[in-house]
């Protein structure tokens, strides 16, 4: 007997070349598939990482700028803190000259009356000098205080002694030794007084 042959149909063989060939297409269909998914994840992580950087980009510029507004601000408060001690000790030397200013008058006052010769002429010249002083501290807001029969104030005054004195109220000021002086609210110097008890 002789081995028979297992003969498949030709429609079987044809069905099953048509199925490895459709396996084959369709392996390389799903590697083609997978090949377009891989292409369009690709474009998709470079269009976002090309975002991120756009924003990494912006975001240097914005500290860039940032720090650049700081140096300027920096810069600027140099100037003006330089600008402001200069401009302080410009204002202190005026103040200082005005006053000196006011008190020149005076000196010429006790120059004149240096040289005058007779009682007349010196007692003149002082009334002068006196009154040139009372003036230039007038000009510079300075206030004179302390009068007899003022009201005493220990804010104002400096009690030296305390005298019984029938003429006066208690708390009065009988005697000024030294007249008080003050610009606004700011006590240059005290009074020295004596006081009623």
């Amino acid at each position: 007997m002789a081995e028979e042959k297992t003969q498949i149909p030709a429609d079987e063989e044809t069905a099953a070349k048509v199925e490895d060939v459709t396996e084959q297409n369709a392996d390389e269909t799903e590697g083609e598939k997978g090949k377009v998914k891989s292409d369009k994840k690709t474009k998709k992580l470079e269009a976002k990482i090309a975002e991120l950087e756009k924003s990494v980009a912006d975001k240097d510029a914005e500290i860039a700028a940032g720090n650049d507004k700081y140096m300027r601000m920096a810069a600027e408060y140099d100037n003006f803190r330089k600008r402001s001690a200069k401009e302080k000790e410009g204002i202190y030397s005026d103040a200082y000259a005005d006053a000196l200013k006011s008190i020149l008058p005076i000196i010429d006052n006790l120059e004149r009356a240096v040289g005058a010769t007779g009682a007349e002429a010196v007692a003149k010249g002082l009334e002068m000098t006196l009154k040139g002083a009372s003036e230039a501290l007038t000009k510079m807001g300075v206030e004179a205080f302390g009068a007899e029969g003022d009201a005493f104030d220990p804010n104002m005054h400096n009690a030296m002694m305390m005298v019984d004195d029938e003429n006066h109220k208690e708390g009065e000021i009988v005697t000024v030794f030294q007249k008080g002086y003050k610009k606004g609210d700011k006590i240059i110097r005290y009074a020295m007084v004596t006081v009623a008890n």
